[in-house]
Order: C-alpha cells, then sequence, then structure tokens
C-alpha cells in the first residue's frame, strides 16, 4: 500500500510539472507570436509632413493589421532631435538633417517622400494677392507695416510667425525672405493654427505648406509668380522644401516597408498629389541640404 501511495505522488508531480512546462511554452509561443505581429512605428516633426504621413498610415494600416502606426506633430527640429536620439522610429522633416544644430546628421538615414511648396498667406481682407520679393521681406522685416503701403486697405499688418525649429519656418525665412532677423511677432507650434489664426484675424499674414492651404486664406503670388505645383517643379516658385523621413541608421524590416509604402508609384501619384504635395520624381531640379540647384537629366 506505502508504495503503491508513493507511485502515485511521483505521477501526480510529473504531470503537474508537464503541464506546467507546457503553460509556460504556450505562453512564451504567445508571446513571441504577439510580438511577431505587432510593429511598432512611432513618427514625429514635422507638422508640414504629418498629414501626408497620417493618411499613408492609415491606408497602410487597412492593409497591414499588424501594423501599429502613431504619428505626431511638434516640428521638424523636435524630430530630428528624437530621432537622433533613438527615442523615436521616425524623425519628420522639412529640412536636411545636415541644418540642425546638436546632432550627428551623418548616423541618420534620409528617405525623401514628397517635396511641399510653401506659400505667404494672408487674410482675404488685407486687399493684396501680390507682392514683390522686397515687399515680402519688408513686411516680415517689420519695415512695412500697414497693408496700404503695398496696395492694400488702410489696415495694420498682423504678422503670425511659425516656432523657432520649424522646418517650414527655416524654409521660408532661407529661401524666401533669404534672412533669419524677422520681426518679432507670435509664433504657433503648428501648421494647423497658423491656417486657423490667419483666417480669423484680419491684416494677418504669415506662410504654410501648399498642403494646409485652403478655403478662408490667399496665397499670394510673388514676383507674379504663382504658388502651384507646376512651378514648384522646375522651381519657377522657389519657396520649397523635401519632405525627409529620417531613421537613425538603416531601418528596420518593418519601417522599411512602410517608408517604401510611402515611396511606391501608386501613392507618390495618387495620395501624395491628392493631399498637396509633389512626388520626388516629378521635380525637374534638385536642391542640396546648402541650397544648390542642379538640373536633372531625365
Amino acid at each position: 500500500m506505502k508504495r503503491s501511495i508513493l507511485v502515485s505522488a511521483a505521477t501526480i508531480i510529473l504531470l503537474l510539472t508537464g503541464c506546467g512546462q507546457a503553460s509556460s511554452q504556450k505562453a512564451n509561443s504567445s508571446q513571441s507570436s504577439s510580438s511577431a505581429s505587432s510593429t511598432k512605428i512611432l513618427a514625429v516633426g514635422s507638422t508640414a509632413l504629418q498629414p501626408l504621413v497620417e493618411q499613408a498610415a492609415k491606408d497602410y494600416q487597412s492593409k497591414t493589421p499588424e501594423a501599429d502606426i502613431t504619428v505626431q506633430g511638434g516640428g521638424s527640429g523636435a524630430g530630428l532631435s528624437q530621432v537622433a536620439s533613438g527615442s523615436v522610429t521616425i524623425g519628420n522633416s522639412d529640412i536636411f538633417a545636415q541644418e540642425k544644430d546638436g546632432i550627428d546628421a551623418k548616423k541618420l538615414v534620409d528617405h525623401q517622400v514628397a517635396v511641399v511648396g510653401i506659400a505667404p498667406i494672408v487674410h482675404p481682407g488685407v486687399g493684396v494677392t501680390n507682392l514683390s520679393s522686397k515687399q515680402l521681406v519688408d513686411i516680415f522685416t517689420g519695415k512695412v507695416t500697414n497693408w496700404k503701403e503695398v496696395g492694400g486697405k488702410d489696415q495694420s499688418i498682423v504678422l503670425i510667425n511659425r516656432a523657432q525649429g520649424s522646418g517650414t519656418r527655416a524654409t521660408f525665412e532661407n529661401i524666401g525672405l533669404k534672412t533669419t532677423k524677422v520681426k518679432t511677432a507670435q509664433e504657433q507650434d503648428s501648421s494647423g493654427t497658423v491656417y486657423s489664426m490667419v483666417k480669423s484675424t484680419p491684416g494677418a499674414i504669415s506662410y504654410l505648406a501648399f498642403s494646409y492651404i485652403k478655403e478662408g486664406v490667399t496665397a499670394l503670388k510673388l514676383d507674379d509668380v504663382a504658388p502651384t505645383a507646376s512651378n514648384v517643379t522646375t522651381n519657377k516658385w522657389k519657396i520649397w522644401a523635401y519632405e525627409h523621413m529620417y531613421t537613425n541608421g538603416k531601418p528596420d524590416m518593418n519601417t522599411a516597408k512602410f517608408i517604401n509604402y510611402i515611396q511606391k508609384k501608386s501613392v507618390q501619384q495618387g495620395l501624395v498629389k491628392r493631399i498637396g504635395y509633389i512626388p520626388v520624381t516629378d521635380m525637374t531640379v534638385s536642391r542640396t541640404f546648402d541650397g544648390k540647384i542642379e538640373e536633372i537629366n531625365k
């Protein structure tokens, strides 16, 4: 009897041990499967690029259910700093990494996904639709303070700027104004807020990426040149920038797949154009990080 009891106890212990191992293996298998099916990507930075990446992420996730993509703004400077530090997967930027102080640009890999035009915008009531380049500079440096001085209404000019660190601001100042010594003015953290402020503020002027310009504001011509995609492709409209999605080194497989999705021809000629951006392949010129323009031989 005693022997029988001991054998039974041993059998029970073996069964329990086996169940525990099976349960552990099942849990590990489940965790491994969950990890394999979860594709977490955090893209942070440029608000000018944000609408494109958000919509592309939405479309991509509908085709790739295991993808988990979060897109946030914050400005190009924030995107570059955070991807350089390794705290985000992708740093979205309107400027080249070489233009950003305080980071090691050599460690970042540039993935250009579009070109964006940038235009000065005004409240529709100012009575102006065209400015010379000099007039634009005089307004943003504070030499001209009333719209009547440039052919508009007798109305004070209200300057609205993007915050420091904005790639849109850097492009507008470096290329559109050719100076960063602008008059101190109210600053906004996002392109969406700039649009709302100009639309609702009599006398207001600012600047936006084409993708944000909608009914309720007027995009100005400069030197009689209209801010259009076709004029950007030839550099006739000179205020434009590449839209970069930077990674810290070579991207992992899941991140590469998402970026490649945005760069594929059907997305470039479809979504990219539809929401106000320009495919890189449509450009007849290229621009280096130090501003040099070169013809593209096609």
